[in-house]
């Protein structure tokens, strides 16, 4: 048997694969288009045997996504493959279009074609779990209950909006065709081999090239923060155990705001690697207008999945967060490889500098 991970070489798929051949006997085949944050490094060192293979290509492709399925006999498609950062949303909210609604719909005729001419028994043991995020249900006040599967749908920037329409194609191939989905909606990830547009790795990078920390409006906004490794292994659950056709929440229970991750961030690399002269990191903190639409704040309710499956997050927030800083100290090459003259274009647009 051999599972298919589409954006297998970006941020979490990379996790997952990196998990999936430590933790199962199974090959993976990995499917990734590698625009700017998908990163071939992501995987290297994984040969595994022969259980690993990467193909580079699109979600978008029919033909070559119908010629995987078949000639690797795929039992399973994870898809991971999304553009993923509400800010580039912002200023190109169509190729946003194009990935995470055009390419989940292509993606999911050719897997339905693949599907409808399995022999019953492989139909019924197949499965295609589609990975999305919090953000399509909105934001919640201070006080607000967090997230479960039930609330409705209220995204408010052109990303959200993307992954909630491909939520609902997910679940129309199933409810009008019965292919066999599972759906997940994480919180806010982080960890390692994440491309340093998100906040802990751009913190990061930052402080350690000398730049400012640029904190958007206040800094309130409050995310649930999910260690990467504790959401892959969420992930083989839901895929191993989880009812077709349902929704299933993953979340950290680690609520911070970003001002709170930044000074965290800071104080750790106080101690890894102090500034020449002994001053703190925080002092370069510097508050940049707010990003249109910024969601307030989002928490998950993953009661779900502790009942059904009985996961839960292993790594706190602050036993997750120096992990991570310490795998980006250990890999400053991997930063440097990735950070390249149009990361710095990017930012400086962004941020004003």
């Amino acid at each position: 048997m051999t599972i298919l991970v589409t954006g297998g070489a970006g941020f979490i798929g990379a996790n997952f694969v990196r998990d999936w051949l430590a933790e199962t006997g199974e090959p993976a085949v990995v499917l990734d288009a590698l625009t700017y944050a998908g990163n071939p490094e992501n995987l290297a060192g994984l040969d595994g045997g022969g259980r690993h293979l990467f193909v580079h290509g699109d979600i978008g492709d029919m033909r070559l996504v119908a010629d995987l399925l078949r000639a690797r006999a795929i039992r399973a498609v994870l898809n991971f493959a999304a553009e993923s950062h509400v800010d580039r949303s912002i200023h190109g909210p169509e190729d946003f279009l194009r990935t995470n609604v055009v390419g989940t719909f292509r993606l999911l005729e050719a897997v339905r074609a693949y599907w409808d001419g399995l022999p019953a028994a492989d139909r019924a043991a197949f499965r295609f779990l589609h990975v999305s995020t919090d953000e399509v249900y909105g934001s919640l006040g201070a006080g607000g209950a967090p997230f479960t599967e039930g609330d409705r749908y209220e995204p408010n920037s052109p990303y959200a909006a993307t992954k909630a329409s491909s939520d609902h194609l997910v679940r129309a191939f199933h409810q009008t065709y019965g292919l066999p989905v599972l759906t997940t909606n994480c919180s806010n990830n982080y960890g390692p081999y994440q491309f340093p547009e998100k906040l802990i790795p751009l913190m990061i990078h930052r402080a350690l090239t000398g730049r400012t920390l640029p904190v958007y409006g206040d800094g309130g906004n409050v995310r649930d923060w999910l260690y990467v490794g504790d959401h892959c292994a969420a992930i083989r659950m839901v895929l191993a155990e989880g009812r077709v056709g349902e929704t299933y929440n993953i979340g950290g229970r680690g609520e911070k705001t970003n001002l709170e991750v930044v000074h965290a961030v800071c104080a750790i690399l106080d101690s890894e690697r102090p500034r020449p002269g002994g001053r703190p990191y925080h002092d370069r903190i510097a508050f940049v207008p707010d990003r249109p639409g910024h969601d307030r704040r989002y928490a998950v309710d993953a009661s779900r999945v502790a009942r059904e499956f009985g996961w839960a997050p292993r790594e706190t927030f602050d036993t997750g967060i120096r992990r991570t800083v310490r795998w980006y100290l250990d890999n400053e090459a991997w930063v440097r490889n990735v950070t390249t003259g149009a990361y710095r274009d990017w930012t400086a647009r962004q941020y004003g500098q």
